[in-house]
């Protein structure tokens, strides 16, 4: 080489590196930081005060003319936080409160040599509710995020026992245990966010950095999970086959979802149509309601399309979504009109809703949290032990959500006691469980989700009819990660109306979950207050091998009056990142303990054996009646009662002008039974709620 040419390529390398710098990668915060904006703690698990406001961080790096890649990790992320590379906006952290790697594409030219500063910050413009949240493990890779995540390969196969393959929820976790993400060719059996892989084939194949993995893969609440460790050098191809297996039984029940939604007709959230119908088939949903916002929407064409149709029946529904309220109804009619959703009050809205073609359910979602302006549950517009609204109007929906695993309250069972309570008024109110899913991986699919009692053979081919009957009559179990089925007399089940023949009543309680959760206590209400509790000796819960069963019997004295029965099962949250209980969407306590539930649908005693089915409210209106309105009267005959029926004979005499916030009535009600001591004192205290919501601005 001559020393000519020698110079002309040491000038073109020159270039070249110019052009194209190579850096290694840059660490830049290498713990986890606790980070919030201004303001009150969101979590007591967390510091009063975080360790910082947001995170900058200054860095020496090397100018990029091409584009690299940030990754980071983070965990409980609720609201909006940006990121930005020297003032320029690079993303935004995924909302989503578990814990999990994101990589960030750095476009070229926004690195520049020496000194660069990263920001990251809760965007308090579009909400001023503080955000604890842990971030960090913060470096800057020289590879592009295609070549990060393409490191190594996986490719997992999930399988039944008898070695056919099974639509699966796939969950990779890295080292620290947090949701990898990974890179998945784009197919139309897939459903792909961070550490989630969703397959209606069984099959994927999976690219992930270098480095040691936990592979879990689960069917949704009735399949058990099966979980095995990687460890992957670059350049490594590896197989794996999972097995899994049927471990709750569900024999003669469908498994519904009454509220699911798509980004594709909803307009937010982030599953597609074609996503959602792959995550159906993965959870194991066999009666799914398309809800989306005010329009009707038939998935069968899609759940066709992406080859999942042997997996469930499509139903199409509705959320009509109002200022007052938001009601999921189906089934409805192909084609029929949809429904005013404009109007200010409930009456309008049911003739809207009740007046379109096919329709027979219409569920009230999510009573207790805040859409529109309205908590329809709210102490402003529900007295909430009367079951009435303060409006005077009427309850026409006949289902109401007391599970909705996409927006869990603070009190766990606050909703169930809203809806034993619409029982005592005398409304037939169905429960429901659902997931008010939006996302593919953040509230997912069918986790709660409700049983209905009905032929479950041909999952493709459910009488949808038959369903909705059954659905109405309360012949459902509503299911967050257990399954609480109540017997009475070992024959009667959710939604009968039960005719004892002794003076007794046997009552059983048979729960049931797979071996990923489990049931800690059970108990049974009557009227809505708890007769029986018992704890589970976790120890004996799983005899059989085959999941965890837990019988439990009581003998209970039959009462003089009418009475639903409603048995309850609880257990602790799961942490476990495949099917992770989450967080209360709208909370009213920093202090939360997550819980597993299941809850049975009510068993109606004629124990007056009249023949008739009478509530509360029914048994309240003829003791004031009887008594011409007097208290004294009405207090010396609620002795024969429960507190049930005296919540409803204060609100009944409240309803005729007697207050019972009086001190004459408060001094009356010192000497009644206790049972009536309570009821009365229960419903003291909804009233002064009410009231001061009702006239405090």
């Amino acid at each position: 080489m001559t020393s000519q040419s020698f110079s002309i390529w040491t000038i073109c390398f020159g270039l070249l590196l110019f052009a194209n710098p190579v850096f290694s990668d840059v660490p830049i915060e290498s713990k986890m930081v606790h980070v919030r904006m201004e303001g009150p703690r969101e979590w007591s698990t967390f510091d009063d005060e975080p360790e910082a406001h947001r995170i900058d961080r200054t860095f020496d790096a090397q100018h990029n003319s091409a584009a690299c890649v940030l990754r980071l990790r983070h965990q409980d992320v609720k609201q909006t936080w940006s990121i930005e590379l020297n003032g320029k906006s690079i993303g935004r952290l995924k909302s989503d409160e578990n814990d999990m790697v994101e990589y960030f594409i750095v476009p070229s030219e926004v690195l520049v040599d020496g000194p660069n500063v990263l920001t990251i910050e809760q965007e308090s413009q579009r909400s001023q509710i503080p955000d604890d949240i842990l971030i960090g493990e913060i470096t800057l890779c020289e590879r592009t995020r295609e070549e990060e995540l393409n490191q190594a390969r996986i490719l997992v196969a999930v399988k039944n026992e008898a070695g056919e393959s099974l639509p699966a929820r796939i969950t990779i976790t890295n080292a620290e245990g947090a949701l990898q993400t990974v890179h998945v060719e784009s197919v139309n059996h897939l459903a792909v966010r961070p550490g989630i892989v969703y397959t209606s084939t069984g099959q994927a194949e999976i690219g992930v950095p270098a480095g040691d993995y936990a592979i879990t893969v689960g069917r949704g609440f009735e399949y058990s999970i099966a979980t095995t460790g990687v460890r992957l050098a670059k350049g490594e191809k590896v197989a794996r086959e999972l097995i899994i297996r049927r471990e709750v039984n569900t024999e003669g029940y469908v498994a519904c979802d009454t509220h699911v939604h798509t980004l594709t007709h909803s307009g937010h959230g982030d599953a597609t149509v074609g996503e959602r119908m792959v995550t159906l088939a993965c959870e194991g949903i066999e009666l799914p309601i398309a809800t989306d916002h005010n329009v009707q929407i038939d998935h069968r064409p899609f759940a066709k399309e992406m080859q999942v149709g042997k997996y469930f029946t499509p139903v199409i529904g509705n959320e009509v979504t109002t200022h007052v309220g938001h009601f999921n109804i189906w089934p409805i009619a192909s084609g029929a009109r949809i429904p005013n959703h404009r109007s200010d009050n409930w009456n309008s809205i049911f003739d809207e809703i009740y007046g379109t073609p096919g329709t027979r359910i219409a569920i009230l979602n999510h009573a207790r949290d805040l859409h529109g302006g309205t908590i329809p549950f709210g102490p402003k517009m529900h007295n909430a032990l009367a079951g009435e609204n303060l409006d005077r109007w009427p309850i026409r929906f006949n289902a109401i959500e007391v599970i909705n695993s996409g927006a869990i309250q603070s009190d766990a069972l606050q909703l169930c006691r809203d809806w034993m309570a619409l029982l005592n008024a005398g409304h037939n109110v169905t429960p429901v469980g659902c997931s008010d899913s939006h996302d593919v991986g953040v509230h997912f699919v069918g986790q709660a989700r409700t049983y209905i009692r009905c032929d479950d053979r041909d999952p493709s081919h459910i009488d949808i009819d038959l369903a909705a009957e059954s659905f109405i009559r309360g012949e459902v179990l509503v299911s967050y990660g257990l399954l609480c089925d109540l017997t009475v007399e070992g024959k009667h089940r959710s939604g009968a109306f039960a005719q004892p023949s002794s003076d007794t009543l046997n009552v059983s309680v048979h729960v049931s979950s797979p071996t990923w959760t489990t049931a800690t206590r059970v108990q049974l209400f009557a009227n809505g207050v708890e007769v029986r509790s018992q704890a589970i000796d976790t120890t004996e819960s799983n005899a059989g091998g085959v999941g965890r069963q837990t019988v439990i019997s009581w003998v209970l004295e039959l009462p003089t009056h009418d009475i639903h029965l409603v048995a309850v099962a609880s257990g602790p949250g799961i942490d476990g990142l495949h099917w992770r209980t989450a967080k209360p969407y709208q909370p009213t306590s920093p202090v939360w303990t997550p819980q597993t539930l299941g809850i049975s649908g009510p068993i109606w005693i004629d124990a007056d054996r009249d023949g008739h089915r009478r509530s509360a409210c029914d048994y309240a209106r003829d003791i004031v009646a009887k008594s011409n309105g007097d208290l004294r009267t009405c207090l010396d005959a609620l002795k024969l009662y429960d507190e049930a029926v005296a919540i409803q004979v204060a609100h009944q005499l409240e309803l005729i002008g007697l207050s019972v916030l009086s001190e004459a009535t408060t001094l009356e009600i010192f000497h009644a039974a206790r049972h009536v001591q309570s009821g009365f004192a229960k419903y003291q205290s909804q009233r002064r709620e009410n009231i001061i919501a009702r006239t405090t601005k």
